[in-house]
């Protein structure tokens, strides 16, 4: 199964029905699909399933997402994407893109990235806005598999993220992490920390004094005594808000990431916190 290479499709297209947003086409190949939709607060949430064991040595997975005029859509996936061992240093890649039109909503927010030993990950991100629209996403990467030993025991992890505005390049993002190379345990650098989780806000809407509402949020959040939290935010060149956190465990990041979260909704759409329904 490791050898054999293949390269997996998933395009949907969100559209305005009435009151309610909903999916007007799908088109997906093995081992993507979308597992489970469903109507909540006003939007239409989808969950991504990867019926594979993760995502291979050679595998690409690509994603493409429309949201068209004033559609409000949340997207997820079922568990942890987990990158499996590349032997021979041959890269797996994961390439999602974002189309959002006019007074569109999506809320991207999948769960945490696990790297296993010799794993070689490209994550790339690219997003379209036009005017009104809002995209916001929050992502947690871990070190590998602890219990087994395997912290910081991938080969590499390049994670890109580039929004346009209106055609426009507003940000751009890369972070490429090389555990055998780079000197994570550094002064300055990573320390004694080892999972990371960042947040992306963008739209035309934000303004400087959406700022304080999320570093004060930082202030106040209590993180556990045993796993202590460093994190910033700050507003973007143009058009967006990012956060950044530290950790030494990937639950107080998640509980960190929902709050952030819930803040950008009440901000940006008056909504009350999102809860989810079980697969």
């Amino acid at each position: 199964m490791g050898n054999s290479q293949q390269h997996a499709y998933l395009r949907s297209v969100f559209v305005k029905s009435g009151d309610r947003t909903v999916l007007a086409n799908k088109f997906h190949t093995a081992p993507l699909k979308i597992a489970k939709s469903f109507q909540k607060q006003g939007q239409l949430s989808v969950i991504v399933m990867d019926v594979s064991p993760g995502i291979l040595e050679g595998d690409r997975y690509t994603m493409e997402w429309r949201a068209e005029s004033e559609t409000h859509a949340m997207i997820t996936n079922q568990s942890y994407m987990k990158a499996h061992p590349c032997p021979r240093g041959i890269l797996s890649k994961v390439e999602q893109s974002f189309q959002l039109e006019a007074g569109a909503v999506v809320e991207h927010m999948p769960e945490p990235v696990m790297l296993f030993e010799e794993a070689v990950l490209l994550n790339e991100v690219k997003v379209t806005l036009e005017e009104g629209s809002i995209w916001m996403q929050a992502d947690i990467l871990c070190p590998g598999r602890t219990h087994k030993g395997e912290q910081f025991r991938y080969r590499s992890f390049d994670n890109r993220l580039s929004v346009q505005w209106k055609n426009e390049l507003i940000f751009h993002q890369r972070q490429f992490i090389d555990p055998m190379r780079h000197r994570l345990r550094s002064s300055g650098s990573w320390e004694e920390m080892t999972y990371t989780g960042t947040f992306y806000l963008f739209s035309d809407f934000v303004r400087a004094e959406h700022l304080p509402p999320f570093t004060e949020l930082l202030e106040r959040y209590a993180a556990p005594e045993e796993h202590p939290i460093s994190a910033g935010a700050t507003l973007t060149h143009r058009h967006g808000i990012a956060v950044m956190a530290v950790c030494t465990a990937a639950w107080p990041l998640q509980q960190l990431m929902r709050l952030i979260w819930e803040e950008a909704r009440k901000l940006m759409l008056g909504k009350a916190p999102l809860r989810l329904l079980q697969c």
